[in-house]
C-alpha cells in the first residue's frame, strides 16, 4: 500500500508504484485527496488541513481494509509516510514499513513485533530534523520496530520525485535499489 505525499496522487507516485510492480510487487495507490493535487507544499498542506488528519487516516484505513488479510507492507511518501507509519503500527498483520521522506509521532502504547522498517530521508531535511529523527528512532525501537535509516546528503525533501525541484537522481536511484532489496527480503 503506497500513500501519496501532500502533493496528492500525481504521476510521480504512479510511476513509483509501477517501478515496484515491475519488480514483482502488488501495489495499491489510494487517492486520499479524492482527485485533488497541489503544485506547492503550502497548497498541499492546505488540502491536508481542509480534509483533516483524522479523515485522512480513516481514508487510509478504508483503502487498506480489502487487502490487509494477507498482511501488507505499508509505504508512503512524506505525508503518506506518516500515514503509513500510523496505520502499520496499528495493524498486527503488517509485514513491513517503508517510509520515504516522512515519519509521524508514535503513540506511547505503540507495540509491534519486530516490524521491519526502512526510512529514507534527505540530510538535512527541514521536515525531518536530526533531533526529531533521533527521538523517532528510539521510540520506534521501544515500540518493537526493527528500523534502518538511510540519509542522503544534499538531497531535497522529496528527492525521489522527478517532477519537483527537490529531485536528486542519484539519491533517488540509491533509495529505490535499497527499498526494492528490502521489499524482496520481506517476500
Amino acid at each position: 500500500m503506497l500513500f501519496h505525499s501532500a502533493y496528492g496522487l500525481r504521476p510521480a507516485v504512479l510511476a513509483a508504484a509501477e517501478r515496484l510492480r515491475s519488480a514483482g510487487h502488488r501495489v495499491w495507490t489510494p487517492d486520499l485527496f479524492e482527485g485533488r493535487t497541489a503544485d506547492t507544499v503550502p497548497d498541499g498542506m492546505a488540502i491536508k488541513d481542509e480534509i483533516g488528519r483524522d479523515e485522512l487516516l480513516r481514508r487510509a484505513i478504508a483503502a487498506t481494509a480489502p487487502h490487509s488479510d494477507a498482511g501488507l507492507v505499508y509505504a508512503g511518501l512524506s505525508l503518506g509516510g506518516s500515514l503509513a507509519q500510523t496505520v502499520a503500527l496499528n495493524d498486527s498483520r503488517a509485514r513491513g514499513l517503508l517510509l520515504l521522506h516522512g515519519t509521524a509521532d508514535i503513540a506511547e502504547d505503540a507495540a509491534v513485533d519486530e516490524l521491519p522498517t526502512q526510512l529514507h530521508v534527505a540530510d538535512p531535511d527541514p521536515f525531518e530534523p536530526h533531533d526529531w529523527l533521533t527521538a523517532w528512532y528510539l521510540r520506534m525501537g521501544r515500540a518493537g520496530a526493527d528500523v534502518e535509516i538511510f540519509r542522503y546528503p544534499g538531497a531535497g525533501h522529496l528527492y525521489t520525485d522527478p517532477e519537483l525541484p527537490d529531485h536528486d537522481a542519484e539519491a533517488a536511484e540509491a533509495t529505490w535499489r535499497t527499498a526494492l532489496a528490502f521489499l524482496d527480503e520481506l517476500g
